[in-house]
């Protein structure tokens, strides 16, 4: 063991440390703006106490605080009657009686080169979502390793993530060197081990520290315990290292809404996600096609000249485009890749495991799609980071996935822009976050394929029609009567002048859909392009009457989702099934009885009736002709023709 006595902390005016001299370097550096990091790592490691002695020794805790500290010290700390620093960061109460991190910490410091934002996170493995969700607004990560323990699973796992969610800068804090009496060799064998297991992680930089978090060596003041190493100290090498700026990348503005306080000003508003945005420079609508340029920069404090990655901002337009809620605006030649289908690598964060076929909600900006997930690839082995296929991901599982989302999503690859290529997945049922995401690339060839916007806008084809386009989707068991009363309404409505079409799904599936089966997943597909269609005759101004079984609700939903705002009518035709199997129009029920036919909805598959439906139309008790009637009603009360005022602006 060394002889070196350590600096206990003791509740006094803590000293600053001797400023470095300052110089271009370091001006440049402090432009940059604070740097975000994460101290991560296997549980007991230190990390509460390293930040807790950061923030000491920077002159981050005022002596209220530091009087308040001492009394918690002596009530919850381990370090006898020293100051424990860990409980700067330890503020619930469960964290202090156990000693351990659950929630994430942010604290904030700084130095006289730079300021810092910094993210203490739990190393329990229960709590790994919350270590997730701290990493994915880091630029950097300090990972922990307790030197007597090495390397641990944990470990590894915080490291996979970090490199997952984008970090490519690692400071291996390599603590407790005082319990393994400041040995060099003990040292090199922890940062030998780190560098071999992470080399297949692709970082950028790791930088190996030995430190004692509670005594303060090597963290803000050169140890003399130390001789043999000859590297900077974690706040030197904290001010110094040079991160990438996010405002080089191209830009990418998500739209959060639509800001509309009076008749005279019309703009979108949100957060520059990544890149600059100039007056005068041209947009695209990345799902749209639509181009625009940028006629003012709107803040509180007055219009500026140019915004860049992290601005709060509305932008006007030089045109009336159609902007809204989850669209994200870029530059012409720059655009993302806007897709439906793309893989990717998941943390999964929930109990039930992740399998093929589970319907989620996936958040990506400002956008929230009904999404799929397709395919479980593989899982991240965690000791070799060999990738071993399997079908399911277990909680806290890394692995790739596929992804298909039910409307189109502008994504770029997670490693080459972090603002387009992350998002989460959100339990459907719940709410609450089942994984965070990061894509690697689309799955089709949509990278180079972008939209191309509309000659004519919608609104004036339905204007030419006298109606207002609409999709109304019957859905209920075979037999129940959809096809019957979808034929009787669309000859009411042309008597009446409307512009009609049905689309109905045995006629489907002898064309478009020949190919599907009837599983879950041919029914998914099925309903997928019956959607499609119809969203494509809604856009050409046509009543659209959809007549199709489409059993499960989150294929009903995708399909809603296609539509804007009030073009989607959702009908049960509802009838029992004894009334349906007593019809049985087609001889199906008899053939599936028989087992001639499988999968057939009624009997070997469930039906999920809608939960809120537009119109509920009982069959067995109303004759098919009143029923025909009461959804021509329905329908008439929201086709009326567009008033001319609402063609202000459309595109001829």
């Amino acid at each position: 063991m060394s002889t070196v006595t350590p600096t206990l902390i003791r509740p006094t005016a803590p000293a600053r440390p001797t400023p470095p001299q300052d110089d271009a370097a370091s001006a440049a550096v402090r432009a940059r703006g604070a740097l975000r990091l994460i101290a991560c790592g296997s549980v007991d490691d230190g990390k509460s106490t390293l930040i807790g002695r950061l923030l000491h020794e920077t002159q981050a805790v005022f002596e209220d605080q530091l009087a308040a500290l001492s009394h918690d010290s002596r009530r919850f700390g381990t370090t006898g009657d020293d100051i424990d620093v860990a409980l700067l960061l330890d503020g619930l109460e469960a964290e202090r009686q156990q000693g351990i991190t659950i929630d994430v910490a942010y604290r904030f410091f700084s130095s006289a080169r730079r300021a810092f934002m910094v993210a203490d996170t739990p190393g329990h493995v229960q709590y790994t979502r919350n270590m997730a969700t701290g990493a994915s607004g880091a630029e950097l990560a300090v990972l922990l390793v307790d030197a007597r323990k090495g390397l641990l699973e944990q470990t590894r796992r915080h490291a996979a993530i970090v490199a997952l969610l984008g970090i490519r800068d690692v400071v291996l804090a390599v603590n407790k060197m005082d319990l393994v009496g400041w040995s060099a060799a003990r040292f090199a064998e922890v940062d030998d081990a780190f560098r071999s297991f992470a080399a297949p992680l692709a970082l950028r930089t790791v930088t190996a520290i030995p430190l004692s978090a509670r005594f303060g060596d090597n963290v803000v003041r050169v140890s003399a315990a130390t001789p043999w190493y000859g590297g900077p100290t974690l706040l030197q090498h904290l001010e110094t290292i040079e991160i990438a700026d996010a405002a080089d990348a191209p830009l990418r503005f998500p739209v959060q809404w639509v800001s509309r306080p009076h008749a005279d000003f019309r703009g979108a508003a949100g957060t520059v996600a990544s890149g600059r945005v100039v007056v005068g420079d041209p947009v695209v609508v990345a799902a749209s096609g639509r181009t625009t340029r940028v006629a003012r920069i709107v803040t509180m404090d007055g219009d500026l000249p140019e915004a860049t990655a992290g601005a709060a901002v509305t932008l006007t337009f030089a045109d009336e485009v159609d902007v809204g809620r989850g669209d994200v605006l870029v530059p012409p030649r720059e655009r993302p890749t806007v897709t439906r289908r793309f893989s990717a690598d998941l943390v999964w964060m929930t109990d039930r495991d992740a399998a093929a076929g589970d319907r989620v909600l996936l958040k990506i900006g400002t956008a929230s799609v009904p999404a799929t997930l397709l395919r479980v690839v593989d899982r991240l082995d965690l000791g070799s980071l060999d990738r071993v296929a399997d079908d399911r991901l277990m909680l806290n599982g890394i692995g790739r996935v596929h992804v298909e989302t039910a409307l189109p999503v502008a994504i770029d690859p997670y490693a080459e822009n972090r603002a387009t290529g992350g998002f989460i997945l959100i339990d459907r049922a719940t709410g609450t976050t089942a994984a965070a995401g990061l894509i690697v690339a689309p799955l089709d060839a949509a990278r180079d394929v972008h939209p191309q916007a509309d000659a004519v806008d919608p609104d004036v084809r339905a204007h030419l029609k006298a109606q207002q386009p609409l999709a109304v989707w019957l859905t209920g068991l075979p037999g129940a009567g959809k096809s019957t009363i979808a034929s009787l309404v669309e000859r009411r409505l042309v008597a009446l002048g409307h512009h009609t079409m049905v689309l109905d799904g045995d006629n489907l599936r002898r064309g478009l859909n020949a190919d599907l089966g009837f599983d879950p997943r041919g029914r998914a597909e099925n309903v997928r392009r019956v959607g499609e269609v119809a969203r494509l005759m809604v856009d050409a101004g046509l009543i659209v009457l959809v007549a199709l079984v489409s059993p499960f609700r989150a294929d009903r939903a995708a399909a809603a989702a296609l539509f804007p705002a009030g073009r989607f009518m959702e009908v049960l035709i509802d009838a029992p099934a004894e009334t349906c199997r007593s019809r049985d129009p087609k001889g199906l029920y008899a053939k599936a009885e028989s087992g001639r036919i499988v999968d057939f909805t009624g009997r070997d598959q469930a039906y999920e009736p809608p939960r809120d439906p537009a119109l509920v139309i009982d069959t067995a008790t109303t004759t098919p002709d009143v029923a025909a009637e009461r959804l021509v009603q329905a329908i008439l009360a929201r086709v009326r023709p567009l008033p001319a005022t609402a063609l202000d602006g459309a595109q001829l």
